[in-house]
């Protein structure tokens, strides 16, 4: 119980870049050197460094992340004028969207999990008849 709920507590980098479905140019494998690179642009991005120097990523760093790919990314701004954001304490409105768009994917994936559940046991009854 207490290992499973750690490991829902924190990501690998691997799972991260799946999460944000970070692709590199090269044959589509999904990319980490993306999220390497924005640590090292963004202070705030602190990932937990466990055995071995292995990334791991809660779900507060997770969300920052997904904020700054939706600046870079959907909003087309520049390290620099996302460094600003993210160094800026007042909220900003650009900051209000993406906010609005983590907490709907957020709520997709939650959605998406109960829906899945809820065909399992579905099916699971059908099965028992």
């Amino acid at each position: 119980m207490m290992m499973s709920k750690l490991d829902s507590a924190y990501k690998t980098i691997g799972e991260v870049a799946k999460i944000l479905n970070l692709k590199s140019n090269n044959k589509g494998k999904l990319s980490t050197y993306t999220i390497r690179f924005w640590e090292s642009q963004f202070k705030q991005i602190k990932p937990k460094i466990f055995n071995s120097n292995r990334r791991y990523y809660d779900e507060k760093t997770i969300n920052l992340l997904k904020k700054v790919k939706f600046l870079l990314k959907d909003q087309g701004m520049t390290i620099n004028g996302v460094k600003k954001i993210l160094n800026n304490q007042v909220s900003l409105k650009l900051d209000e969207i993406a906010d609005k768009s983590i907490r709907t994917e957020n709520l997709k994936n939650k959605l998406l999990k109960i829906s899945n559940k809820l065909k399992e046991l579905k099916n699971g009854k059908k099965d028992t008849r």
